[in-house]
């Protein structure tokens, strides 16, 4: 990696925690991230928009964005630094609002002959025992516009689709329904025009849920993964469309399912991955040779 002069970063905020049902992961990944820049020299400051005034961050340089979820991810932020002319991480305020809410951003994917996952939006008057039917069981059930898991339930048994569905009106977002694809979990992540490994989760639980991916020691995480050379470079192509669709920018990750025959759906779009050192980009990122601190560099880089 070449070496660059951190001073012409000048003062960067890394802005994290905030109100979201993901704030723990998020002052995580602050903290993570805060230590990296410190590490190479960076002038660079914890900033929680729950203890601070937004408006300060009129006073840096730019801003190192891990917020992740509600405010943070969902184009907010990023509407906010453009008003202030602060620059930041990763995607602007479209690409961010889209990627959020995985209706809407299924519906641009749809629209361009992605290979979506299978899904319905559940209202009030849905006839849930239909849906169970057409899905078969196991199936999930989801806020739309939440990220790290939250409030997705896996629905095993007749009938649970209907008494779940109103627990999932506290959260952001429609709530969708989602045929089970059970050949297994991928991920891939893009840090500017280049994709990364992709990496296959295999939780110890039933699915990689928020307990598999912030709570448990067992969850086994391949990388490489298991695809063959064809399938990655395929998910490699995905990835890149998916979030050039959006209007993506600077770093993401892009989610997969793999049917038991072989064929790739997407599932999500991350536009503020989380950024601990066990998170999924820092480990695709070191297959490459390219350490955490390096990474954060490379990733702030695109600020310039």
């Amino acid at each position: 990696m070449n070496k660059i002069d951190v001073k012409k970063f000048g003062k960067v905020a890394v802005v994290c925690g905030g109100f979201s049902a993901e704030r723990e992961v998020s002052l995580n990944s602050g903290k993570a991230v805060l230590n990296a820049l410190l590490s190479k020299g960076v002038d660079a400051h914890h900033f929680d928009p729950k203890d601070a005034d937004i408006s300060e961050l009129k006073h840096f340089d730019r801003v190192f964005n891990v917020l992740h979820g509600t405010f943070g991810e969902d184009g907010s932020l990023q509407g906010v630094l453009d008003g202030f002319g602060v620059p930041y991480t990763g995607c602007g305020v479209l690409a961010s609002a889209i990627a959020m809410d995985k209706f809407r951003c299924r519906l641009l994917w749809q629209s361009l002959d992605l290979p979506n996952v299978p899904y319905v939006v559940l209202h009030d008057d849905s006839d849930f025992d239909q849906v169970e039917m057409d899905f078969g069981l196991p199936l999930f059930v989801k806020p739309a516009a939440e990220g790290s898991s939250v409030g997705v339930v896996m629905i095993e048994k007749a009938g649970e689709l209907a008494k779940i569905y109103p627990t999932l009106k506290q959260y952001h977002g429609e709530i969708l329904a989602e045929k089970a694809i059970t050949g297994g979990e991928y991920t891939l992540s893009l840090l500017g025009d280049k994709a990364l490994p992709s990496i296959r989760m295999i939780p110890k639980n039933k699915f990689y849920d928020y307990e598999a991916k912030y709570l448990r020691d067992d969850t086994i995480y391949q990388c490489p993964s298991d695809l063959t050379a064809e399938q990655e470079q395929q998910m490699s192509v995905l990835a890149k469309r998916a979030f050039t669709a959006v209007g993506g920018v600077g770093w993401g990750r892009v989610d997969f399912l793999k049917d038991t025959d072989g064929k790739l759906y997407l599932l999500e779009l991350n536009t503020v991955p989380g950024m601990t050192d066990h998170s999924l980009v820092p480990m695709a990122a070191k297959q490459v040779g390219i350490d955490f601190a390096d990474l954060c560099i490379n990733i702030l880089e695109q600020t310039l």
